[in-house]
């Protein structure tokens, strides 16, 4: 922006003859503003801040917010809280990540690295990781910082392998005819899209639903793995994706996810908010289920508002937990779940979020990204494994966090997506 002056020293006043406003905006807008009169020195001033206050406008208004996903890099002190975490315990969890990654050429070095130090302290920890690792900034869309954060946890149901009149809820295995239809070659935008199917006469058409399949039509009779003796449980299970069950003879198995039919998952929490039954503020997973409990005859049709459906299979050792996307068992506290086309499974990931039972605490930790979910979508989207029991239970149930993400990349080279 350029002025044209003349000041006149004996009327102490400055005539503006012209001020120019060259390209300063994205559309390349260029004005040219004609003032004759004259001004004092006082409102001259003022006018100087307005045309200055213009051009600021138009800066903020052009500027360009990075793209969602994993941006530009930090340093180390620029991570909050990074020296106060105990990174060691993250470590089995790493460990976890080099029994599938390890064959990949960036994380072949960081694995040989890792096993050579047997059982780390949290400072032998925290060095590998700024060693091996730079921290980078995860951004949402218009340049946003802060996201959701939600819990999981692996609960404890009870089932039997036959059904009798208190086991009749059955779960399912993966059903033969589910085709697992990938169009990316042809469709990029399909990339990363779960599209399932079944032939019906020579077309393709979308898998049964969550309403078709608990209908009375029955569609995946005989491929029931167990039965439960609750309904409401059989869908958190779905949720959850994956439990543990104890059975009438003794045993307690796991019930890990095996796939999904393909219809999009929907929240029944946001379905409550929206109809006007809970607040946005009070849904929770006890709030929901306490809805269920009071609304026996609008249960069902609840349900089936999620048309997504989960099918298992069975895993006898459940010592190690369950098993992630990442096909390697999850860590309580250390593992999260992710949107993969954001963030390459596997990915180190520093969150900024506060404790759900007092969100005045921080809860600032190191996770590592080992699945995903059908809720988690976007890049400022995470959902942390709790465990199971009680405590798990409770905190996977009431949180919904703000939070906010760095992605630890390996200096080596990008993460294989």
């Amino acid at each position: 922006m350029t002025f044209e002056l003349d000041y006149d020293r004996n009327l102490h006043k400055t005539n503006i003859l012209k001020i120019s406003m060259p390209e300063i905006t994205a559309r390349r807008i260029t004005r040219d503003l004609e003032i004759p009169s004259l001004l004092p020195c006082n409102q001259w001033s003022r006018l100087i801040l307005i045309m200055v206050g213009i051009l600021m406008l138009s800066a903020c208004a052009t500027q360009k917010h990075p793209p969602p996903g994993i941006g530009y890099s930090i340093d180390w002190n620029e991570v909050p809280d990074w020296t106060e975490d105990r990174h060691a315990d993250s470590w089995p969890a790493l460990m976890n990540n080099c029994r599938v990654l390890s064959n990949r050429q960036v994380w072949a070095q960081i694995c040989k690295a890792a096993q050579t130090l047997d059982s780390p302290d949290h400072k032998q920890a925290r060095g590998f990781y700024e060693a091996w690792f730079s921290p980078h900034i995860v951004h949402g869309a218009d340049g946003k910082s802060t996201g959701l954060i939600t819990g999981y946890y692996e609960p404890l149901l009870f089932g039997s392998t036959e059904p009798d009149e208190d086991y009749r809820y059955p779960i399912y295995r993966r059903p033969e005819n589910l085709l697992k239809i990938v169009l990316s070659d042809v469709y990029p935008e399909l990339k990363g899209k779960r599209i399932r199917g079944r032939v019906e006469g020579n077309r393709v058409i979308p898998y049964f639903s969550r309403e078709q399949i608990d209908s009375e039509q029955n569609p995946l009779e005989g491929l029931e793995l167990l039965w439960l003796n609750d309904h409401e449980d059989v869908f958190f299970l779905h949720i959850q994706g994956s439990g543990r069950i104890k059975l009438t003879d003794g045993r307690t198995v796991g019930a890990g996810y095996a796939d999904q039919n393909g219809h999009p998952y929907v929240a029944i929490g946001r379905v409550l908010i929206e109809r006007g039954e809970l607040e946005r503020e009070e849904v929770t997973l006890f709030t929901i289920r306490e809805w269920l409990r009071d609304n026996p005859d609008q249960a069902r049709a609840l349900l089936n508002e999620n048309p997504s459906y989960v099918f298992f299979e069975i895993r006898e050792n459940v010592k190690e937990g369950p098993i992630g996307s990442l096909t390697t068992p999850l860590t309580p506290e250390r593992s999260i779940a992710i949107d993969p086309t954001v963030i390459p499974l596997g990915t180190p990931i520093w969150l900024q979020t506060t404790l759900p039972d007092n969100p005045e605490q921080p809860l600032n930790r190191l996770y590592i990204a080992q699945d995903t979910g059908g809720a988690i979508k976007g890049p400022l989207r995470a959902d942390i494994f709790w465990g199971n029991g009680d405590r798990a239970e409770r905190m996977a149930g009431i949180m919904k966090q703000p939070g906010k993400l760095i992605a630890l990349l390996p200096k080596t080279a990008s993460i294989e997506r």
